[in-house]
């Protein structure tokens, strides 16, 4: 499978999961697949999550075309907003 969302169960904060829930429905929507990779279950997932990102603070939702690095939520949110969702994500 080609893109990877890195994600928590145990997220703190309503804006990570709010994020989360919206990139998860909006890649639904238009029939994206992907796999979820839950941070939440152990510190080496995240540490690779931040590892591939190239920020030590990141935090989910990262997204991922295999191992290449495509963004953040803001990243993620400005492709939706102009329609270029499938080239942030590699796929096109």
């Amino acid at each position: 499978m080609g893109i990877k969302l890195y994600y928590t169960t145990v997220a703190g904060s309503r804006e990570v999961k709010a994020q989360q829930a919206e990139v998860m429905r909006i890649l639904e929507s238009k029939s994206i697949k992907y796999e979820l990779i839950d941070i939440s279950v152990g510190d080496e997932v995240r540490k690779e999550m931040r590892n591939k990102s190239g920020n030590p603070t990141a935090i989910p939702p990262q997204l991922f075309n295999e191992d290449q690095y495509c963004g953040n939520y803001q990243k993620f949110s400005d492709a939706v907003e102009t329609d270029t969702v499938e080239q942030f994500l590699k796929l096109a």
